[in-house]
């Protein structure tokens, strides 16, 4: 049997001492209720910040809306919105430097946030980017597939238009179940490989794989608690969608700041 340079068997090592990979605590409901307590305190803490980045995102998204719009693109508004929550952690990485800050005692500077945010372009977050743009572009073709498969003969000059045909045919109705299977597919894929791996980036100097295989991890741990989480956050995410986007000014850091604190309370 093999031995490693501290003399032990490699069999009685973890994963964080051979390959470099955290070790992974479980996760309760009690644990996520606590979490989600500080996620809104770190918020209420820090509400410029907070207003700051989740205005980023809502400005995003009406951006996204109107340039479908004004493109005569209108059909494209729903699966792209069912998609937008996708790339939120990439968003969040600002809270999760705030919640950090706060969780350590150190102030709270604009600029020192920022810079923090800027010095990930040279790390692995870029890579974490790629990964998440690419799966939310798969999933845009993917509903560019459906619609010709299901819809082909159909034409959809407007949003309304699109409306009707898949709520008011069989074939509509079709569309809507399987896409909705696939994007929960895509969706499940993907938060498990963001749920940790960004903030894990942020706070350690590890590679995207790394971050990416720990997240799995920590979703394997805990799946009906992970899953639950998910859950919470798509459907919260897109709640806030219906007031103008307004509601993302607040939905997300207070999402942020927990997943934040999720991530510490799961990594060891």
């Amino acid at each position: 049997m093999t031995k490693t340079d501290l003399g032990r068997d490699e069999s009685s090592l973890s994963d964080e001492e051979l390959y470099g990979i955290p070790d992974i605590n479980s996760l309760s409901f009690d644990d996520l209720k606590i979490c989600l307590a500080q996620g809104f305190s770190d918020f209420r803490r820090a509400p410029q910040f907070g207003l700051f980045f989740g205005g980023i995102y809502a400005f995003g998204g009406i951006l996204i809306v109107q340039s479908f719009i004004a493109f005569e693109k209108g059909w494209m508004i729903y699966p792209v919105m069912v998609g937008f929550p996708l790339i939120g952690p990439f968003v969040a990485v600002g809270l999760y430097d705030v919640s950090r800050r706060l969780e350590a005692g150190k102030p709270l500077v604009w600029k020192e946030i920022l810079t923090v945010i800027n010095m990930q372009t040279s790390r692995q977050l870029p890579y974490m980017a790629f990964v998440m743009l690419f799966i939310f572009w798969i999933w845009i073709y993917q509903v560019r597939l459906l619609i010709a498969l299901f819809l082909g003969r159909m034409s959809f000059p407007t949003f309304e238009s699109f409306f009707q045909a898949v709520t008011g045919t069989a074939q509509g109705w079709a569309f809507i179940g399987v896409g909705h299977i696939v994007g929960a597919g895509f969706s499940l894929l993907l938060f498990s490989l963001t749920v940790v791996s960004i903030p894990l980036i942020l706070d350690r100097d590890v590679d995207f794989i790394t971050g990416m295989i720990s997240s799995v991890k920590a979703v394997l741990k805990s799946p009906i608690v992970m899953l639950s989480w998910g859950v919470f956050v798509t459907l919260s995410v897109m709640a806030s969608f219906i007031p103008l986007f307004l509601g993302l000014l607040v939905v997300l850091p207070v999402l942020g700041h927990t997943t934040w604190h999720i991530y510490k309370k799961i990594v060891v």
